[in-house]
């Protein structure tokens, strides 16, 4: 799931028609309502009007009924919803919030529908398996988001850097020779965990273990500590602060600023770097987070959501239709290329076509690229997140890297294993 962070939670009503966004006249009882939330700004309105014309269309008895729901807070709606009377026919969530929701035994069982129609053998790892608990799929998953390297093409040029880089080792290279003459090299706030957790998945290491059907912390590994390695190596070549994240300040108005060759984030981020600076927009690039060889990009970690459905819904039957429709291969490359997203299946990627969304598809195919760890209480971990002290003692020059490694991991398991 991408890192959200906004004021108290909100609803904004929407009911589609026909014709477009307004009220929906009339109740018959020889017609079926599914109700649906989905989280502000991620489909546009227009997306929703072409799918809800379509879809009544080939379902004359359906309307469909969006509620825009914010993240601040969302966690604990959901619960209540799953619990309540006036339950939601279709719900979007994040991708790592599924084995929370489906703790509860309040969701609907996918497996069939998955299998049988949506082709589950083919979806992106770290969408597939989060959805999927215990062997069920529960989150049928509907768009992802990954982050690519997004650089400034002039200062490339200046540099002399002609080849863009597909291996760590060239892209440290790379990145000390872009920092320098008042430029840096890259941007790289030194408590980016969301970048962490794929260097330490590029290396075969892990944030968090399944043993007996207990979870555990493994940032002590020798895999994870090569990969907080090569953050500091990187992180070295600019001037990112080592004890704050990628949201103080907003690192996309420092990229604005002209002065940085590079920084990792979603293409999403493009929006916020024009609306800065209008001036950079030939000037952008993006490239996938190199990996250890030149045959593969590096792993990364793929945020998104997922589609589910509460066992208590109203409208289960026509709610199934719904899902179903927004996960096929039609809706799923209209929704990439309107919201700059990456569809749910890898063979989807090349039908969606532009640089920015390329780099992220490859990313988001990677061997090793995924979500957090499937545990119902991760969130646990990241309301008080032990990777990001860690990762500024490191970055800040601990001669002990794995002891302080170990007793990140040990937080992490504490948090795990809480109620």
């Amino acid at each position: 799931m991408r890192s959200r962070s906004v004021p108290t939670s909100i609803a904004l009503v929407c009911l589609f028609a026909l014709t477009g966004c307004g009220l929906i006249p009339g109740t018959e009882s020889d017609r079926t309502t599914v109700k649906i939330w989905l989280m502000k700004d991620s489909a546009s309105d227009e997306f929703l009007e072409r799918f809800t014309k379509q879809f009544e269309k080939e379902h004359p008895s359906v309307e469909l009924e969006f509620t825009f729901q914010e993240w601040s807070g969302i966690g604990k709606k959901v619960n209540a919803a799953l619990g309540g009377q006036d339950t939601p026919d279709v719900i979007e969530v994040g991708n790592t919030h599924v084995a929370q929701y489906a703790e509860s035994e309040a969701l609907t069982d996918l497996t069939v529908e998955a299998t049988r129609d949506l082709g589950r053998e083919d979806w992106l790892p770290g969408l597939a398996d989060p959805g999927n608990i215990n062997g069920a799929q529960y989150g049928i998953p509907w768009y992802a988001a990954n982050r690519v390297v997004i650089y400034n093409k002039d200062l490339f040029k200046a540099a002399g850097i002609t080849k863009l880089p597909t291996t760590q080792k060239d892209w440290l290279k790379a990145t000390e020779k872009l920092n320098g003459g008042g430029n840096q090299g890259i941007y790289l706030p030194g408590q980016d965990w969301y970048v962490l957790a794929g260097f330490i998945w590029e290396e075969g290491g892990e944030l968090a273990v399944e043993r007996s059907g207990t979870w555990e912390g493994a940032l002590e590994s020798e895999p994870a500590v090569r990969g907080m390695k090569f953050y500091k190596d990187l992180q070295a070549h600019g001037q990112g602060p080592k004890d704050a994240d990628e949201r103080t300040p907003p690192q996309a108005d420092v990229f604005a600023r002209g002065n940085v060759a590079q920084f990792i984030d979603t293409p999403g981020a493009t929006s916020r770097i024009l609306k800065a600076n209008p001036q950079m927009k030939d000037k952008l690039g993006y490239f996938p987070i190199p990996g250890k060889s030149a045959d593969k990009p590096g792993a990364v970690f793929t945020g998104g959501s997922e589609l589910i459905i509460p066992r208590k819904a109203k409208s289960r039957g026509a709610a199934v239709d719904v899902v179903k429709a927004l996960a096929s291969e039609k809706w799923q490359i209209d929704l990439a290329r309107t919201m700059n997203y990456v569809p749910n299946k890898k063979a989807l990627a090349t039908a969606v076509g532009g640089e920015s969304n390329e780099a992220m598809a490859k990313g988001a195919s990677a061997m090793g690229s995924k979500a957090t760890p499937n545990s119902p209480r991760w969130a646990n971990v990241e309301l008080d997140n032990p990777i990001k002290p860690y990762m500024t003692v490191v970055l800040q020059g601990t001669d002990d890297i794995e002891g302080s490694a170990k007793k990140a991991s040990d937080a992490i398991t504490t948090a795990l294993r809480r109620q």
